[in-house]
């Protein structure tokens, strides 16, 4: 039986904030979309950083979201794009170069990198 949860949204990058209700079946961004709510979005597959949001209490489950390491997720960082509700929620957009640099700004200009992983200078 598919359960409806109350999402909220602060869009910092339109300075607007929406209330909908969200089924726990389909994906939060996907369902804000069918429902007129327009946020930040790229790739859809939970790879890159876009459509990142954090959540300020609730609980999203997003178990294919591959562009966001352990550790910010940890920190409250989840992809509406492949996440699924699992209470009410009050998420926030975040800034994608942000949240960009805190996945992967620290291999910048470390060497050589294979998968996001540092690699020892030979």
């Amino acid at each position: 039986m598919t359960r409806y949860y109350t999402i909220r949204v602060h869009n910092r990058q339109q300075g607007t904030e929406h209330t909908a209700a969200i089924p726990d079946d389909q994906y939060i961004l996907e369902s804000l979309e069918k429902q007129g709510i327009e946020l930040p979005y790229s790739c859809r597959n939970g790879a890159c950083t876009t459509c990142a949001v954090r959540c300020l209490s609730g609980e999203i489950y997003h178990p294919e979201a591959m562009g966001l390491s352990l550790q910010l997720q940890e920190q409250g960082y989840n992809l509406l794009c492949v996440g699924y509700p699992r209470s009410d929620l009050e998420v926030e957009t975040q800034d994608e170069d942000e949240v960009y640099e805190l996945q992967f700004g620290q291999y910048f200009g470390k060497g050589k990198v294979f998968f996001a992983i540092p690699l020892e200078d030979d």
